[in-house]
């Protein structure tokens, strides 16, 4: 497959130079530390990745911060957010047309990790259901305890008005028998 992608995205855009830096173009600073390619030679990556920079730029630029046109500033980010999103679809659609060669070069590749997927799958919802387990026994536990709790003072008889002191007294230790 490394052979497929060996011009990975060369020779999937226009002809011509491709702007790389700043959001609107000349006099636009690019994103700080931007390496600058050169031009013709941008694979799509390439401008993904460029794109994504002058979305950066564009909102940090000194030049829309000290700008006082809030139309001319949104239009800019507008422009370069839209960039990235049709580069970003390009490169999505790069990924699906190589996926569908794959699939109808080597159909058994792409059951193999069907197949694969959906073990990870069971393997992560037998999990979610041993936690699930877990604490509805805690819970079943819990329920449990409080019901004993409730039955046993169901158990005593209703308490009178000397209850306290026969609780009282049944806890105190025998009297000591006086000899006659």
């Amino acid at each position: 497959m490394s052979s497929s992608m060996s011009g990975m995205f060369s020779g999937q855009q226009p002809p011509g130079p491709h702007p790389v830096g700043g959001p609107g173009g000349p006099g636009q600073p690019g994103f700080p530390g931007a390496a600058t390619r050169a031009p013709g030679n941008n694979t799509l990556v390439d401008e993904l990745e460029a794109s994504f920079e002058a979305c950066f730029a564009s909102l940090v630029s000194q030049d829309y911060v000290n700008g006082t046109d809030q139309e001319e500033i949104r239009t800019g980010v507008d422009q370069c957010i839209q960039k990235f999103l049709d580069v970003a679809r390009q490169t999505e659609c790069f990924f699906l047309q190589k996926r569908l060669q794959l699939s109808v070069q080597k159909p058994e590749q792409v059951v193999k990790e069907d197949v694969s997927e959906l073990r990870n799958e069971l393997q992560r919802k037998e999990l979610l259901v041993q936690k699930h387990l877990s604490k509805l026994h805690h819970w079943q536990q819990v329920l449990e305890d409080v019901s004993v709790q409730h039955r046993k003072p169901t158990e005593l008889p209703p308490p009178g008005p000397l209850a306290f002191l026969e609780q009282a007294s049944a806890s105190l230790p025998p009297a000591p028998l006086k000899p006659s």
